[in-house]
Parts: C-alpha cells; structure tokens; sequence
C-alpha cells in the first residue's frame, strides 16, 4: 500500500510541536499554582534556608577533597579511613594557617585599627580642601555633596530608631550562621561517604536507558559545579598570591592583610576584583599618593594574569561561559536576589545551561529513537 510519505512527516512533526507546546503550557500552568499557593511553599522555604549554610559549606570542601579523596580511593584505601585522612588533611591546613598566616594579618589588621585616627584626619582634611576649591568643581556635584551632607543627622536618626531591631536580627543571623557552621563536618562525613550512591538511588525506578541518560547528565553537573568551585578557589588563592607579591614589591603597609581580602573578595564573579582594590587604595592613597597608580597596575597586571593565563586553563575548558554573559548575569541576580545572587549566579547558570543543552541533545537523538527521550 503506497503511502503518502511527505504527509506522514508533517503529522510527526505537527504531533512533535504540540508535545513541546503541550510540556510549556504545563510547566507555566505549574509555575502559576505555585505562585498562588505560596502559603504551602513558605515553610518549606525557610526549612531549605535554615539548612542551606550547612548544606553549601559541606558542598564547597566536599568538591575541595573530592580530588583527594578520589587519590586515597584509588590506592584501594578504606572509605572511612580515607575519609579520616580528609578531615586529618582539613584540620592540618587550617592549623598551618591559624599559626603562620593569621598572627600576621591580625597584626596588620590592629596596626590598621590604630591608624583610623590619622585616616579621618586625612578625610577630613581632604573635606576642608575640596571646601576651599569648591568653585572648580561642577555645581551638580557640590550640590549632591552638600544634600548628602545634610541628610547625615536624618540618616542617623533611622539608624538609632531601626537599632534595636536590626541587632535583634543580627544575633538570630549570627546564630543560626553558628549552628550551621557546627554543622558543616557532619554534612561533609556523609557526603563523602555515600555521595557516590546518590546517581543510583535516582535512576533506580528508570529503565535502563533512561537511567543511563540521567546518570550522563548528573555526571556534567557534577563537573560543571566542581569545576567552578574547585577552579574559582584556585583563582583566587593565585591571584591573592599576585597581589601578595605586588604589594610587597611597593612596600604597601599592611599587605598580607590586603592580600587575604583580595583573595576572599575574587570567589565573587566580576565585582570581586573591584571590591578587593578600594581598602588598598584608600590606605595606599594616605601612606603615599603614587600608590594610587601603582595599586591600581597592579590589580590590572593580577587580572590580565587571571583572565588570560589561570582561568581558562583551570576551570575555562568545562564552563565556556563569555565574560559578557557573567557580567549579564551577575547584575541581573544582583538586582533580583542581591549579594546572594551575585554570589551563586555564574554556578546556577552553568547548571541551567548544562541541563537545557543535555535535554536538547536527548531531544534530538529521540527523533530517531523515542527511548531516548527524557520526557
């Protein structure tokens, strides 16, 4: 029997367009329940925030030893005395720091502490000039100078009268961020342990071929989210390293300490590097002036470095992400969920794209075969 085979082809197609309008339908259908049932959902938000810290503490040294964990596993070492050389590791790291690195920088820190009396009488000094030259400068911005000035004793007020209130916050943010840290070994304990049964217990109620599609995508997450974390640290503790040595080179006062900030600012993508130089230059500035142009080469150099030596080689390779999309994408979670946002953006992101880029793969090897499809 002769069959009109074009006709065919357009009613597989048409069957295919309507499955996938079909699927967002319903997922906005979802979205908009949710959305009118927030009363269900807001215990179970708190819930995942109370927990989060932990969960996000223990994932970050989970993907920092799993290098290390896999060397001890490879030498047929026992998961649980392997797991013990982590941690012996961990605590090990932490002392060599606790004893070599941090009476340093506390010291440059409390020597810093002692000289804010000279930095306000810098600042105010700088104010008492810019007073006496104010005419050479634009009235727009003597004008927004003279209004921030002004609105000082009213800003004051809302501070004194939200006080109380806000140290009431601080104290339950400060021990909840206790308990959570507490947390932390325990989270980590069994994420070492049994992390490697976490593919298997998922896919265990899949066939076959969708199990094995499933463990394949929860693979690239897997190392798209250690390759960020793993590879962002080792960015970071490179580029304090730079840094280190720069101010050292300058003679900048308190430069271990400025270093430990640059390092600990440049986890955060794109504002990082920002944040890490305006402690330095203000210092630099008061010890002497030439180091505004000299802190600010350096920070440049320490970039140029990163972004053309370090970060493609260590974490470039898997993530592939454009700086442009990680400025787009930092400022949009910046204005939507604020620094958290901008903290965990770059990693969401790549999770997303590599979880829509595998269901399109999956969705075109199912033309051929529909038991490759997900859904």
């Amino acid at each position: 029997m002769w069959v009109n085979k074009p006709k065919v082809v357009m009613i597989l197609v048409q069957k295919r367009w309507f499955q996938i309008m079909l699927f967002f339908i319903m997922f906005f259908l979802l979205v908009w329940l949710i959305s009118i049932t927030d009363f269900l959902f807001i215990p179970v938000a708190r819930l995942i925030g109370a927990v989060a810290l932990p969960i996000i503490g223990a994932g970050i040294l989970f993907y920092l030893t799993k290098p290390l964990m896999n060397l001890f596993m490879r030498f047929k070492i026992n998961r649980i005395v392997s797991i013990i050389l982590v941690y012996l590791t961990i605590i090990i790291v932490v002392s060599l720091f606790i004893v070599y690195i941090w009476p340093i920088a506390q010291q440059q820190i409390s020597n810093m502490v002692d000289n804010i009396p000279q930095m306000v009488k810098w600042a105010e000094e700088t104010f008492q000039w810019f007073q006496s030259n104010y005419q050479t400068f634009p009235d727009e911005a003597v004008t927004m100078v003279n209004d921030f000035i002004g609105n000082i004793p009213q800003h004051l007020e809302t501070i004194t009268n939200n006080l109380f209130g806000v140290i009431g916050g601080f104290i339950g943010q400060v021990v909840s961020a206790v308990i959570g840290i507490f947390l932390i070994p325990f989270f980590l304990f069994f994420m070492l342990k049994d992390g490697h049964k976490l593919s298997p217990f998922i896919t265990q109620i899949f066939s076959k071929k969708k199990a094995e599609n499933i463990k394949s995508l929860m693979a690239k997450m897997d190392n798209v989210l250690s390759s960020f974390i793993q590879g962002q640290l080792l960015v970071s503790f490179f580029v304090g390293i730079l840094l280190l040595i720069g101010y050292l080179i300058i003679g900048l006062e308190f430069a271990l300490a400025f270093a430990l900030f640059g390092m600990l600012t440049n986890v955060i993508p794109f504002l990082g590097p920002y944040l890490a130089v305006i402690p330095a230059l203000i210092v630099g500035g008061i010890q002497d002036p030439w180091n505004l142009v000299w802190i600010s080469l350096i920070m440049f150099v320490a970039q140029q470095i990163e972004s053309a030596l370090i970060s493609p080689n260590v974490m470039g390779q898997v993530l592939k992400l454009h700086p442009l999309t990680v400025i787009t994408v930092v400022l949009a979670a910046g204005s939507i969920a604020g620094f958290i946002g901008i903290l965990f953006a770059v990693p969401f992101y790549a999770l997303v794209r590599t979880i829509i880029i595998h269901f399109y793969q999956t969705y075109r090897k199912s033309k051929k075969d529909e038991e490759d499809a997900l859904i």
